[in-house]
């Protein structure tokens, strides 16, 4: 099977899955996902991410179908069925379905999980970034459904020719992107927005800090703006689909690419931890 699809317990093509029009993921985008890239059938950094998607249904009050090990079970079972083992598994958990109303329906969720083929490419970029204002809510830090903000992020990053947009909130505080957070380097330290209620904890952040910890990289986890974002020796920006990627035009204008040796080493760090725990 080359992609596949799964809710509620059944299990189908992804093309040929279908969901009830009452599941509020239709209503109200209500709900919380989470994501990984898969290599060799080994899905990567499974705990943190199932970690993650767990706190995120607690703090949406999303009342889970499963237990953490039902889960993890169930997407290697599904991952275990696929043609090939490098995917991206992708699962949601919405919070039930029934009538249209706005107040939260009694019962568990509905938990939806997709896979589709994808390679992780550790060469990818140097990339060019947009900056925009950040218009989203101040729940960021849970991972919901609701992407109206990122999604139009996104479109305009693509029109303008860019891999991201990134976000800044007043006081021209940088938050994160659209789809990745964002780190600089500056002065031989990186720089990472707080883990707060304005950006989605990250598990490739949480790698890159790791990496910077083993090569002696010191880390402030603190606010930073645009001023210093164009000003950096680096701009690095992670997600779970490109674990460690270079920025080297922001607003169509130079930025980072000044710290080449310092980034080869954190990009190596990071992929080759990936390639180690993924490796047959």
């Amino acid at each position: 099977m080359k992609e596949l699809g799964y809710y509620n317990g059944r299990i189908g093509e992804l093309s040929e899955m279908t969901v009830p029009m009452n599941d509020r993921a239709c209503w109200f985008g209500d709900g919380v996902y989470d994501a990984e890239l898969c290599r060799n059938y080994h899905i990567f950094a499974l705990d943190e991410h199932v970690d993650r998607f767990f706190r995120s249904a607690a703090m949406a009050e999303i009342v889970m179908p499963v237990t953490k090990q039902e889960l993890k079970d169930l997407l290697q079972d599904l991952v275990g069925r696929m043609d090939s083992g490098n995917l991206f598994v992708y699962y949601q958990v919405t919070r039930g379905g029934g009538p249209r109303s706005h107040t939260f329906p009694e019962g568990k969720g509905n938990l939806w999980v997709t896979l589709t083929p994808r390679e992780l490419n550790p060469d990818f970029g140097p990339v060019s970034a947009i900056t925009l204002a950040d218009t989203r809510f101040f729940h960021c830090n849970v991972k919901t459904l609701n992407l109206l903000p990122s999604v139009i992020a996104s479109q305009r990053a693509k029109e303008a020719g860019c891999y991201e947009a990134i976000f800044y909130r007043p006081g021209e505080r940088v938050t994160e992107c659209s789809h990745s957070n964002v780190h600089i380097l500056r002065d031989g330290t990186l720089y990472t927005a707080p883990a707060d209620e304005l950006i989605l904890p990250g598990i490739a952040r949480a790698r890159l800090i790791a990496a910077c910890g083993r090569l002696g990289i010191p880390v402030a986890e603190c606010p930073y703006t645009l001023k210093d974002l164009r000003e950096a020796d680096e701009i690095i920006v992670t997600s779970s689909s490109n674990l460690c990627v270079r920025v080297c035009r922001i607003d169509g204008a130079p930025a980072g690419m000044k710290q080449d040796d310092l980034f080869a080493a954190l990009h190596s760090a990071v992929i080759d931890e990936y390639f180690s725990e993924t490796d047959d």
